[in-house]
């Protein structure tokens, strides 16, 4: 962590906010097939909508997430929980995928970042952005730059005065976020702490 914090505070603006907010590592949660139900449920929608949603999910199925449950699940009922019709069929996809032994921890951790997401999106319903929630808070990888996250993004515009738009402004957030490698999930942690906490800064 101390290696990673040296080499992101050359970074002036990301300095800044080294200085106020610590840098938090999330514990990494293991189990993949259960992050990705998660994440399936977290996308397009705020923080605290995914973990109502969420929690409602656990409850109706009596805590049982196995993936015989949700592929036997009525989908009126994961419909009532507050899924989407479309996540109700990601949600099944998902555990199809698992049931049919496609997210074997040894077989994931074997993967580089590239071909984890190339193989995590072929789950119809599982993107970039979900197969990088799962590098990054399941198997710990520390070189992940979700560009896609709104909070990243929104987080950069502020932090770094950005004025462009589309293709132009992604450019310039890979651009910032290269000089960060090979660290650059640390300075998301980072991002997605101050802005969300909306911490002050000097």
């Amino acid at each position: 962590m101390n290696q990673a914090l040296s080499h992101l505070k050359a970074d002036p603006q990301l300095y800044r906010i080294i200085k106020k907010v610590p840098l938090v590592i999330p514990k990494q949660e293991s189990n993949v097939y259960e992050v990705l139900l998660r994440t399936v449920v977290e996308q397009q929608l705020s923080v605290k909508a995914a973990r109502s949603i969420w929690q409602r999910v656990k409850v109706q199925l009596n805590h049982d997430l196995s993936t015989t449950q949700i592929l036997e699940a009525d989908k009126e009922l994961l419909r009532g929980c507050g899924l989407s019709y479309p996540k109700v069929n990601y949600f099944k996809n998902v555990a199809k995928f698992a049931h049919e032994g496609q997210l074997h921890d040894k077989n994931l951790h074997a993967l580089d970042d590239a071909a984890l997401i190339k193989h995590l999106s072929t789950i119809k319903g599982v993107g970039k952005w979900s197969a990088e929630m799962i590098l990054m808070f399941s198997l710990g990888r520390q070189n992940v730059f979700p560009i896609d996250d709104l909070v990243i993004r929104n987080a950069m515009i502020k932090l770094y005065g950005l004025t462009s738009e589309k293709r132009a402004l992604f450019s310039e957030l890979e651009e910032i976020a290269s000089h960060w490698a090979p660290y650059r999930s640390y300075a998301c942690y980072l991002l997605w702490d101050w802005y969300e906490g909306n911490i002050e800064i000097d």
